[in-house]
């Protein structure tokens, strides 16, 4: 038995970042990536004592650029304040924001078969003004400025509205890549008109093009990295219990809420096949 106080084991912190990247608002959802989220577990994983590295155990499809920027960017703060490698373990995927998220590691290890990349900005949406004519349904919409009905979904689009996506998507795009540029650097082993396209690959295939650096996974590549006697510590949030079940304080809106983001979940994973 070893007891707490006599452990001088060097640690490694193993925090999970799981699920969609998106700013959620307070309701239910079985999981899920955000700065809000994320940010009291970063901080708990960066001051475990005899701290000797962290582990990013990444699982995601992406999301918002925004959360994902203001994760990765709390991650990096810490690991130079601290002076500890992070190590991004890939496991189903890191596409997108979630590859954003594995940029902040200083080495990124990869399963053969994790799905690795979509370095790119998508929208999506509906165009549902035929749907108000078939039903007889009259849509009055008042503005004060003449680009605040961007984009309306009840209407048909303007070229102007799309060029003006069109801008606001590329100019996203180039701060995705400008991350990726920095972190990887000359390890990218493929041309920019390959790699920053939107497709992803897997990954035994993304460590052939530099996205990543090697095939391995957390448990051994902590033992190889850290030694056999470094103690592993899970740094994470109990996950709410599922089916839902109206717990005090939690409304209906908030279950609601949470079903809703589940199946924008279930939409991202969609995206890339998993």
């Amino acid at each position: 038995m070893r007891l707490p106080f006599l452990d001088r084991r060097p640690r490694v912190a193993v925090l999970r970042l799981s699920g969609v990247i998106a700013a959620r608002g307070g309701g239910f959802s079985p999981s899920g990536i955000s700065a809000a989220g994320m940010a009291p577990l970063i901080d708990r994983a960066f001051a475990l004592p005899r701290l000797a590295g962290v582990m990013l155990a990444i699982n995601s499809p992406g999301g918002s650029p925004v959360q994902s920027s203001l994760v990765a960017q709390r991650i990096r703060r810490l690991a130079e304040e601290k002076k500890v490698p992070v190590i991004a373990c890939v496991e189903d995927a890191a596409a997108s924001g979630g590859y954003w998220l594995a940029c902040a590691a200083d080495e990124i290890v990869v399963d053969p078969a994790s799905v690795v990349g979509s370095i790119g900005v998508i929208v999506a949406g509906f165009g549902l003004e035929g749907a108000l004519a078939r039903y007889g349904v009259e849509r009055r919409l008042h503005t004060a400025g003449t680009e605040k009905s961007f984009l309306d979904p009840f209407r048909p689009e303007r070229p102007e509205d799309v060029a003006r996506l069109r801008d606001l998507l590329d100019e996203l795009h180039e701060i995705f890549k400008a991350w990726i540029r920095a972190r990887r650097g000359d390890r990218l082993k493929a041309p920019e008109e390959e790699l920053f396209t939107g497709r992803f690959w897997t990954g035994a295939r993304a460590v052939e093009l530099g996205l990543a650096d090697r095939v391995g996974e957390l448990a051994a590549e902590a033992k190889a990295r850290f030694g056999e006697k470094a103690a592993l510590v899970p740094v994470g949030a109990r996950r709410p219990p599922w089916p839902v079940r109206l717990l005090p304080g939690m409304s209906a809106e908030g279950v609601a809420g949470g079903l809703v983001a589940a199946a924008e979940e279930r939409a991202a994973w969609a995206r890339i096949g998993l």
